[in-house]
């Protein structure tokens, strides 16, 4: 039988991810990973409280590990964090060990997704979320392009039609 080649979702945070790759990975018989997911699991604390002790930085370096080691995985779908591909360590693993889908968002849609959430550490700031979420966006999405196999809108349908739009861009 072929090696099951791993499929990476990258975009901003609100793009969907985690929902998305739950379902694509549930379609293809793949296992699902979360690196955000993992990073709690193996500190036995959530996000938050890892960027208020560790800052970004020490949140970064334990994502740049946890995506090293997962990526090394065969057949998994991957949900990375949104500022994973700040690292290009990162970027070179993802591009290099699987197919990588970028989940592309409009600010406004992501905006209604998440404005509410209270486990976005980059949104509990004094600065408006909208402006966070642009900023964002200006730093981030030439580097989702870089090391993107295919691009895919999140914002004008569900989390199963673009799971299965995924999966036929693929050809899984």
């Amino acid at each position: 039988m072929a090696e099951k080649r791993n499929i990476f979702l990258v975009g901003p945070m609100g793009a969907g991810k985690s929902t998305i790759g739950k379902y694509l990975a549930q379609q293809l018989h793949m296992e699902f990973y979360d690196s955000d997911h993992e990073i709690e699991r193996r500190t036995g604390a959530d996000i938050s409280w890892v960027f208020d002790v560790e800052g970004e930085e020490g949140f970064r370096q334990r994502e740049e590990k946890v995506i090293n080691d997962l990526s090394e995985l065969q057949g998994i779908v991957l949900a990375t964090g949104g500022g994973s591909i700040k690292s290009k360590e990162s970027r070179n693993r993802l591009s290099a060990r699987g197919i990588v889908v970028y989940l592309e968002t409009p600010v406004d849609k992501q905006l209604a997704r998440v404005q509410k959430d209270k486990r976005r550490p980059l949104l509990q700031t004094e600065e408006p979320p909208q402006e966070v979420l642009e900023r964002l966006a200006a730093e981030r999405n030439a580097l989702y392009l870089e090391i993107a196999d295919y691009v895919v809108r999140t914002d004008e349908q569900g989390a199963k039609l673009v799971a299965n739009q995924i999966a036929e861009l693929i050809g899984l």
